[in-house]
Order: C-alpha cells, then sequence, then structure tokens
C-alpha cells in the first residue's frame, strides 16, 4: 500500500466516540479475523481483558491447536489509550518494544459484539461475547468493515467448537 493510500485509508477509518473499559473487559470470542500469522493454527480463539490498577489493560489471547485439541497458544500483552480524547484508539503490547494499533470501530451498545481495526486495513477481528453471532449482525459488521475499505475477501471465520 502506498503512503497516499494508506493516509487515505487512515481517514476513513472511524472509532467509536466512548469505550466504558468496564464493560468491555472480560472474555470476548473471535468470530471472524483477517488472516493473521499467529493464529493461522488455532481454533476457540478468546480474547480476555482485565483492567489494571494504573489505567491499563491485560490482554489474553488463548486459542486450542486444531491440530492437538489438548494443547492450548496463550499469549499475554497489555493494552492502554494513549489518548484520552479518543478512547477508542488504543494500543497493544505483547513483545517489547513493538506495539500495534487496536481500534474499536464498532461496538454494540449492550458490548455484545464488536469490530476492530487498524489503520493499515490489514488486521480485523468481529468479537462476540457468545461463541456464534446471528448472520444479520454479522453482515452489518462485515458492511462497517467494507464500508472503511477494508477487503473482506479473505475473511477467516474462527472455529468455536470446543466446551
Amino acid at each position: 500500500m502506498t503512503l497516499t493510500a494508506s493516509l487515505n485509508a487512515q481517514k476513513k477509518i472511524s472509532v467509536v466516540p466512548t469505550v466504558d473499559l468496564k464493560r468491555y473487559a472480560g472474555k470476548w470470542y473471535e468470530i471472524a479475523r483477517k488472516p493473521f500469522s499467529f493464529e493461522t493454527k488455532l481454533k476457540c480463539i478468546t480474547a480476555t481483558y482485565t483492567l489494571r490498577e494504573d489505567g491499563r489493560i491485560n490482554v489474553e489471547n488463548a486459542g486450542v491447536y486444531i491440530s492437538k485439541p489438548g494443547k492450548t497458544s496463550i499469549a499475554r500483552g497489555k493494552a492502554f489509550i494513549p489518548d484520552k480524547n479518543t478512547p477508542a484508539k488504543l494500543k497493544v503490547q505483547f513483545f517489547w518494544p513493538f506495539k500495534g494499533d487496536y481500534w474499536i470501530l464498532y461496538l454494540d451498545e449492550n458490548y455484545r459484539y464488536v469490530l476492530i481495526g487498524e489503520p493499515s486495513l490489514r488486521y480485523l477481528w468481529v468479537l462476540a461475547r457468545e461463541k456464534k453471532l446471528e448472520e444479520a449482525v454479522l453482515k452489518m459488521l462485515l458492511e462497517k468493515a467494507s464500508s472503511a475499505g477494508y477487503d473482506i475477501t479473505d475473511l477467516i471465520m474462527t472455529v468455536q467448537d470446543c466446551s
């Protein structure tokens, strides 16, 4: 992607105006994602967010290996809001010194599902509080992603068949 295309994409992507981190905290199930190397061999992927006393957020991403159903992969990191004026634009760090963007593009008013993206348009996640999401809701979220400039043709539906 050229620099101009990247800047245009950043202008096009909007985030939710507010986020109540206390309501956002907890366990989310991954419903769909764009290809992401750390998750290629996993199913039953979850993200759990826990608020810390210092205002940061502990992040735990977990998944079960498709080829080894008894084996789990866990990645732990932290997230923070660099600019309090845009609380939906978080930074996530799993490995120092690298930080990634975690932008909340759409959030259900009842905090049941969320669309997560970032300015390069390379990464996208649909998360929900339940293992399944209504087809109409998923379609609406994907339309929002597409309108923001995401290519959703390579979207991967996450298998959530673990108990």
